[in-house]
């Protein structure tokens, strides 16, 4: 089985990574996704496991085509019938370049047809299109002549983990969150501070790491589930198998926000995660946190544009550089902002930046390194 990981831009080698870490032996970059291969196994595990993929498809077939009639023959040779029945509901995604055809929307239409058609010269018998919950969820690319047609076998992205019950007004995507984490190379053995956490995403996926808590295991179903080959039985023994390696939090993980709102946000949403013991939530001004430990790792998703009240963005940035600097020393502190000229008024030297992406903002991770006085000084004290 040939399979496409999608994720965010930045974190293709991060999720390669955790496809190595789950098994995969071929994980290969690619834009935003991530090919592998493997078996019916594979795709249980690698969508109820893998935090940095957005959504997991199995590759069908691909080919090249000169007109539509093309794409609705070689659609029409598919064993549909191997994934689904007449009483199946499906929708088509269609992600379409191509001189081909002049309206994009187009090659999905006929993709649903030549699939409606396949049943009804099977059993006379059509399965219903259901653009909001569909059963199956058949992807068409089409890129010049060449066109790929797949299987999603995640059904709603797998961002969407099912812990998320109120959110905070511009939250942090959950795939993004974990792959910050991944980034910065935090192993669960230092505390984790969050002190602008919003509805609480980083602080939970940390915790969820920290314990070993696989991203799917509050989703009631995945696309697969839907399938009429679907092993319950098989993906039964790998949840079973991967909530065994599950343990309690180890270490520190620590989250607050000036916005009661968010704090009760974020209190609820730890709490359906299972992690109301293993997060500590409080409000608190960042001006007035002092971490108990003298190194950790703090994460801050700076609030700016319309998430901005009362303060200027510029005034914010400037306030957290200082907070950072006299109560923050011995700490790493990773900050992800939509413009440079936020991070400029930090005043701090970067260690690191990664461009990245939040839905459809770029973004900068910056890596601060916070120590007493200078680095060179740091280097000469052999600390």
């Amino acid at each position: 089985m040939q399979f496409i990981a999608k994720t965010l831009y930045g974190l293709e080698e991060v999720l390669a990574e955790e496809l190595r870490e789950l098994g995969v032996s071929d994980p290969k970059p690619l834009n935003r996704a991530v090919s592998f291969s493997g078996n019916r196994e594979t795709m249980y595990r690698v969508n109820y496991c893998a935090r940095t993929a957005l959504s997991v498809l199995l590759k069908i077939t691909g080919f090249r085509i000169r007109t539509g009639d093309d794409l609705y023959r070689k659609t029409l040779e598919i064993e549909w019938s191997d994934f689904m029945d007449a009483d199946n509901t499906f929708s088509v995604k269609a992600v379409v370049s191509s001189k081909i055809f002049k309206h994009t929307a187009y090659p999905g239409l006929i993709v649903k047809d030549a699939i409606a058609d396949y049943f009804i010269k099977l059993n006379k018998r059509r399965p219903s299109v259901d653009t909001s919950d569909p059963g199956i969820i058949v992807n068409l690319h089409i890129s010049n002549d060449y066109a790929d047609i797949s299987l999603d076998t995640s059904g709603e992205p797998l961002y969407k983990r099912g812990y998320r019950i109120s959110p905070a007004k511009a939250p942090l995507n959950e795939v993004l969150a974990a792959g910050i984490i991944k980034i910065s190379g935090w192993g669960a053995s230092t505390p984790l501070i969050d002190p602008m956490c919003g509805s609480g995403t980083i602080p939970i996926e940390a915790a969820l790491m920290a314990c070993r808590i696989p991203p799917g295991k509050f989703r009631n179903k995945f696309g697969f589930t839907g399938w009429n080959d679907f092993d319950k039985d098989l993906f039964e023994k790998i949840k079973k198998a991967a909530d065994k390696q599950i343990i309690v939090c180890p270490v520190t993980v620590s989250a607050s926000d000036i916005s009661e709102g968010a704090v009760r946000n974020t209190i609820i949403n730890a709490r359906n995660a299972g992690l109301s013991k293993a997060i500590t939530v409080e409000v608190s001004d960042f001006r007035d946190v002092k971490p108990t430990e003298n190194s950790g790792f703090l994460f801050m998703n700076p609030p700016y544009g319309q998430r901005l009240k009362s303060e200027k963005p510029d005034d914010i940035y400037t306030m957290i550089g200082t907070t950072l600097k006299h109560n923050f020393t011995g700490y790493k502190a990773w900050i992800i902002s939509p413009g440079k000229e936020y991070l400029a008024k930090i005043g701090l030297r970067t260690k690191s930046r990664t461009t990245l992406y939040n839905g459809p903002l770029k973004c900068t991770l910056a890596e601060y390194e916070l120590y007493h006085g200078t680095k060179k000084t740091m280097k000469m004290l052999n600390i």
